[in-house]
């Protein structure tokens, strides 16, 4: 299967390089403005197909993202340090309205799957545009907080001392400092977190709670802070992602996608966990109903933080 990577910084060439590790495609299409790169990156990880997968990849245009079942979006400009992600809009904005007719013009029938920062706002907009041009919103996928849920549970299971393929847990909202760990759903291997902590005397107070929480929300800055950029593991939560699709496995993944509501904020762009796979997203788990008060308040914050931040679109372009 063909899949499509437009913008080959940091991020898209990380996402094709783990793509070829892990065997995911057949086809890899890089496509970028500047198109020496594009065909440098395609180039030097091509020459790593013998040790890994036999997958082919090159670069091109538009027009060679024909066929492709997914499209990675990973264009625009990087976050700078000490930048929000919502101070990205006006740089970006103007980008996505550009390639991404591009994209469905050349693959109508993609699935887009949104890696630009700020991620909810980038897929709102993607979204928009891809309205105007028939295609619908479950094929419009961001990566939302797929890499903060696996680093949530990545340290919860380090402080735990087990395998963090055992931790069952999502951060929702925002991706960004408004997000929300879902304390009050976490389980280990089916076992409440309380009752697990108990068990292996390895209680989970607040300031552990406090710890991991900091810990993941202000990852993505604190790594930036230090190498100027994010790539390893948001390239690997876009091949999670892309092989959920690839293989139709109706995986439940914390991505954004626009939903009609979420925490009483109507016709919203966030991350909960939604079933994924070979149609892009097939269905919304709603949490509300579960969570505690304190993560219900916080979500509702979140998405309105979020569709607040949907005038500065408008802004932007004017």
């Amino acid at each position: 299967m063909k899949i499509g990577v437009v913008g080959v910084g940091a991020v898209g060439a990380t996402a094709a390089y783990a793509l070829v590790m892990r065997g995911i495609g057949s086809e890899i299409v890089l496509v970028d403005i500047d198109k020496s790169r594009a065909k440098a990156e395609a180039k030097d990880i091509a020459h790593a197909v013998p040790f890994a997968h036999p997958i082919r990849v090159t670069s091109g245009d538009y027009a060679d993202l024909a066929g492709s079942r997914v499209v990675i979006i990973a264009a625009g400009t990087a976050r700078k340090p000490g930048e929000s992600r919502l101070e990205l809009l006006s740089r970006n904005a103007g980008i996505f309205r550009s390639i991404v007719p591009q994209i469905i013009e050349n693959a109508p029938d993609t699935i887009l799957l949104i890696a630009t920062n700020p991620v909810d706002i980038m897929t709102h907009c993607t979204a928009v545009v891809a309205a105007e041009l028939n295609i619908p919103s479950c094929r419009v996928i961001g990566t939302g907080t797929t890499l903060d849920t696996a680093r949530f549970r990545a340290l919860l299971g380090q402080y735990l001392g087990i395998d963090p393929h055992h931790v069952h847990g999502y951060v929702i909202g925002e991706h960004g400092d408004s997000e929300v760990m879902t304390w009050s759903l976490v389980s280990i291997g089916g076992v409440p977190l309380s009752e697990f902590a108990e068990q292996i005397e390895r209680p989970v107070d607040q300031e552990v709670k406090d710890n991991i929480d900091e810990q993941v929300r202000y990852a993505g800055r604190d790594i930036i802070q230090g190498k100027g950029r994010t790539n390893y593991g948001i390239g690997s939560a876009l091949v999670r992602i892309t092989e959920a699709i690839l293989k139709d496995q109706r995986s439940l993944l914390t991505v954004c996608t626009p939903v009609p509501e979420v925490a009483g904020v109507s016709n919203v762009t966030i991350s909960m966990p939604h079933l994924v796979g070979g149609e892009g997203i097939l269905d919304t788990i709603l949490l509300p109903l579960s969570l505690s008060r304190d993560e219900e308040t916080a979500l509702r914050a979140s998405a309105a933080l979020v569709k607040g931040s949907y005038s500065c679109i408008d802004e932007a372009e004017e």
